[in-house]
């Protein structure tokens, strides 16, 4: 789960890490009331779930009240394309009005999983306000990565050892930060936790001035408080409508539905669509426990999707019965004109049972006896209507 930049200076803010004075805007009014509150000169930051806001020119340095009002409606409703939007760019709703900082130098400052150690990675650089990709292929040295175990947690001197290495001299409010940051990623279950730039001020004095927090899915039942900071309007709608019902849905942009029981079986549903000459066009999971609802609701949600030209269903039947999943098959094509082949390959519990309702339901169901064959029926089919 993602939230915006202005909801993570404001966790940042709740867990001492210091960040500049602003607040969000939705509307030039907005904008103007907000920088009141601030010295000048002022900076206008786009908010949308995506990095690289500054060179597709969502980041907008002005001077006065007028060109506050006047540049925020022009990012407002403008949309931003960068290098993790895509294409299609994403529509920018709000801003956030912040105060300018004298910047003296820039670092970067970021903690995450590492789950080859099973321990977390504190990851710091010289070299902040670019693509820490881009400083990993370039100048790999320059990057320093501490691993801290959860169970001994994060002390003083590795983050004064930190401080010395970057060569940062506010080292308390290093130290106060890496604190923070720390307290923060344990306590709302995050995955990422990001400052980049971390800033050395003119005054000395060490600030975030962008801030990027991502949390573990999973754990979100238990921070509603993180939830309600969703933004549906980041949100891929049909990923949303999936939550609604406890399916594990990803879109992906391909041309091939997949309709999967268990997570690894999905994944390697999608390499075999891959290896087929096709392009996956979801990852989804109904489960172990899915109803008849839950898979007339997966269906409905792949054929929402305008990309895809053919369905694939992988079923081992186990915790979820064949039949089960052929009535949902079943409902679906009630309930929603199906255009696209479905091609199915049912195996396990009931599978006789699901095979026979699907062949009585008098649908277009090609059957496959394996999913090496499923998926290269799939492809065929892809090949043959482009």
């Amino acid at each position: 789960m993602k939230i915006h930049e202005y909801q993570a200076k404001d966790l940042f803010a709740q867990y001492g890490i210091p960040v500049m004075n602003g607040s969000v805007a939705e509307n030039g009014e907005q904008a103007v009331t907000a920088a009141q509150e601030l010295k000048a000169p002022y900076v206008l930051k786009a908010q949308i779930h995506s990095g690289g806001r500054g060179k597709a020119g969502g980041v907008k340095l002005v001077n006065t009240l007028e060109e506050v009002r006047t540049t925020a409606e022009e990012l407002i409703g403008q949309t931003l394309v960068t290098a993790q939007t895509g294409p299609e760019g994403r529509v920018v709703q709000k801003i956030l009005v912040t105060e300018a900082a004298e910047v003296k130098k820039e670092y970067y400052f970021a903690m995450t999983v590492d789950r080859d150690t099973g321990k977390l990675a504190m990851i710091a650089s010289s070299e902040g306000g670019v693509e820490i990709e881009q400083v990993s292929k370039e100048a790999p040295e320059k990057i320093i990565t501490e691993k801290i175990d959860p169970a001994v947690g994060l002390h003083d001197y590795r983050l004064r050892y930190l401080a010395e290495k970057l060569g940062i001299a506010d080292v308390k409010g290093f130290i106060r930060t890496g604190l923070g940051m720390y307290k923060l990623f344990c306590e709302k279950d995050c995955s990422l936790v990001e400052i980049n730039p971390l800033a050395e001020l003119a005054d000395g004095t060490i600030t975030a001035l962008d801030a990027k927090v991502n949390f573990d899915d999973n754990a979100m039942y238990r921070h509603p408080e993180i939830l309600a900071l969703t933004d549906p309007n980041e949100e891929d709608p049909r990923e949303l409508e999936a939550n609604k019902y406890g399916l594990n849905y990803v879109s992906l942009g391909g041309n091939v539905g997949c309709l999967v029981n268990g997570a690894g079986l999905a994944m390697a549903t999608m390499d075999m669509i891959h290896y087929a000459g096709a392009v996956p066009a979801n990852f989804l999971d109904v489960g172990g426990t899915a109803t008849t609802e839950k898979v007339t609701k997966a269906f409905e949600i792949i054929l929402s999707d305008q990309g895809v030209q053919a369905i694939l269903v992988n079923i081992f039947g186990g915790l979820i019965k064949c039949d089960m999943i052929a009535e949902g098959i079943i409902e679906a094509a009630k309930n929603s004109e199906i255009k696209v082949p479905i091609v199915a390959r049912l195996e396990g519990t009931n599978v006789e049972k699901g095979k026979q309702l699907l062949l009585n339901s008098g649908m277009n169901i090609i059957p496959a006896s394996s999913l090496k064959e499923g998926a290269e029926i799939c492809a065929k089919i892809v090949k043959e209507a482009n």
